[in-house]
């Protein structure tokens, strides 16, 4: 059955647990979470994404407008805003949980960046069991060595 969400599932705050993105990885920006409010740009709804971590005791934002490229609501294109807005990407949800709440996350290279995955979930603290649940998922998907769990 193929995946269909609507942006109201997907709106609000969703932490990062495991990644193999180098701008978490490196250890100097923590604590990263997606906040997503639904928006219209262009006369086309989508998601207001702004990108939050600490970086030396301070919160920084990287803000962004993700815009769908499929009536599933799986797969979008990000611009940034202001000076960002010469960068664009592309991610898709490759594995939506609904039950532990959590989300795959597949990341297209872009010029700055590589291409990669994120774990994100409604928690910024894991359960025992979702923890479980999501290792089970990742090694079932040949995935459980590409992705590093960040420092909770």
């Amino acid at each position: 059955m193929a995946l269909i969400l609507t942006l109201e599932l997907l709106a609000g705050t969703w932490y990062i647990h495991f990644t193999n993105f180098p701008m978490w990885l490196k250890g100097d920006k923590l604590q990263p979470s997606f906040n997503y409010s639904i928006a219209e740009k262009n006369g086309k709804q989508g998601l207001t994404d702004i990108v939050r971590y600490q970086k030396n005791g301070k919160t920084k934002e990287i803000v962004g407008f993700d815009t769908p490229m499929n009536t599933e609501n799986t797969q979008f294109k990000w611009r940034g805003k202001g000076l960002l807005a010469l960068f664009v990407s592309r991610w898709e949800i490759k594995h939506y949980d609904e039950e532990q709440e959590w989300v795959l996350i597949y990341f297209s290279k872009t010029l700055v960046t590589p291409e990669g995955y994120d774990v994100i979930t409604r928690k910024p603290k894991l359960s025992p069991a979702q923890e479980s649940a999501i290792q089970d998922k990742l090694k079932a998907l040949g995935m459980e060595s590409i992705l590093t769990r960040l420092n909770k």
